[in-house]
């Protein structure tokens, strides 16, 4: 009896354990509520911290978050006084804290460096990778919510073969077979020398 219930008290802490990584699996990727300004190569994102300006944008609502009068005020767009802000160009911190704009002063210090950044980040508009091909806004957007991650390899689709023949430059034809030679892909010959076939 000891040993069943010994035995039932590790099943359920295993079950529980195995419920407990899904579930952080599924918190650690919103690659698909990322926006397409934002800097590639982060699976999971909570804050964005802009130095030039000192505000945040906060992913899951996709808010922006900006100081006026000593007050943090939460907005759908980044109003007028932010017009000339290029989001693309902008330097952006990636913060995974909660309630960052509370802790501002340390993200001023720490970041100041990069205010008016010259270098550039890559973006996820840009990004040629399949799996921010689910963020809204990519050229390649797909509608769809599943993240695909195939470690940038460019997709082949369609097997190129190059025929070379004596006295010739290079045919490609793309492993089709030519029709004008009845599909063997050899010259003709003429008969005896000196023959030709008109």
């Amino acid at each position: 009896m000891k040993k069943l219930f010994l035995f039932a008290a590790v099943l359920m802490v295993s079950l529980f354990s195995i419920n407990n990584a899904k579930a952080q699996v599924s918190l650690n990727i919103n690659i698909g509520s990322q926006p397409v300004w934002g800097p590639t190569g982060y699976d999971h994102v909570e804050y964005y911290y802009f130095p030039d300006i000192d505000a945040y944008y906060y992913v899951p609502s996709g808010q922006y978050i900006y100081s006026n009068g000593g007050r943090w005020v939460w907005t759908n767009s980044l109003p007028a006084q932010f017009g000339n802000f290029d989001l693309y160009r902008a330097y952006k911190v990636v913060v995974n804290e909660p309630k960052p704009y509370l802790r501002n002063n340390i993200y001023v210090t720490k970041y100041s460096k990069f205010k008016n950044y010259n270098g550039r980040q890559a973006v996820i508009r840009d990004s040629r990778d399949t799996k921010y091909y689910v963020v809204k806004g990519h050229p390649n957007y797909n509608g769809n919510k599943t993240v695909v991650i195939n470690n940038n390899r460019p997709i082949r689709t369609q097997k190129t073969v190059v025929k070379v023949e004596r006295n010739s430059r290079p045919v490609q034809n793309n492993g089709r077979r030519d029709e004008n030679r009845g599909g063997n892909n050899r010259p003709e010959r003429g008969g005896e020398k000196g023959d030709r076939r008109h």
